[in-house]
């Protein structure tokens, strides 16, 4: 089996890095079940795509995998978990404690997937702290202050529509490089800076047309 002893930054397209995410959450499994290596077939089926596309997004790393054998799951989930810069916790920060927020702010289960979120933003942070959440919790005027004093670089963005480009730009211009938005507008925002967009009503929308 042929791999550099250093994962280099590898410039890999967006979408696969999506894949690249449930790849590693794939291999993890297989991990804490005591599999040592797994077939590109097993795997893409676990993954939900199609092998030559798994072995095509695997190729950035180099040549991965035995002929007759597989994938050494070890390996590869380290690799990829280093890729997508995820040896330390990254700190993230939560702008819109509402409703939706405040449910983010107490789900557990960011820091298993390398996250941390470590403040969050609101107008009211006292109606915030009263809906039970223990994170720390700031008036967003302190937003700027914050994002430089602990180098953040990504935001989960849960804002009322209307205040929702006023703030990310705020973000922008603080340094924060990648916004998970949940406010259901397309912001603008320059290219360096990266925006997920979570929808829920449109994704309503879209599993709608599969019931019968």
């Amino acid at each position: 089996m042929e791999n550099s002893d250093k994962i280099g930054k590898v410039d890999i397209p967006k979408k696969a890095i999506y894949r690249l995410s449930i790849y590693h959450r794939c291999l993890q499994k297989l991990h804490d079940n005591g599999v040592s290596t797994v077939s590109s077939t097993t795997l893409a089926k676990a993954a939900g795509v199609k092998p030559s596309q798994l072995r095509k997004d695997l190729a950035y790393f180099g040549q991965f995998g035995t002929r007759g054998l597989g994938y050494p799951v070890e390996i590869l989930c380290s690799t990829i978990w280093e890729t997508l810069g995820r040896e330390q916790l990254q700190p993230v920060i939560l702008v819109g404690a509402g409703n939706l927020g405040s449910a983010l702010l107490r789900y557990h289960g960011f820091e298993k997937e390398g996250f941390e979120v470590v403040a969050a933003f609101d107008a009211n942070p006292d109606a915030a702290r009263s809906r039970g959440v223990t994170l720390p919790v700031f008036p967003d005027s302190d937003l700027e202050t914050f994002i430089a004093e602990h180098s953040v670089k990504l935001a989960i963005l849960c804002v009322p529509v209307e205040f929702a480009q006023a703030v990310v730009n705020r973000l922008v211009a603080a340094g924060i490089q990648g916004v998970l938005n949940f406010s259901p507008i397309v912001l603008e925002v320059p290219a360096k800076v990266t925006v997920n967009n979570v929808d829920l009503a449109l994704e309503l929308e879209h599993l709608s047309y599969f019931i019968r």
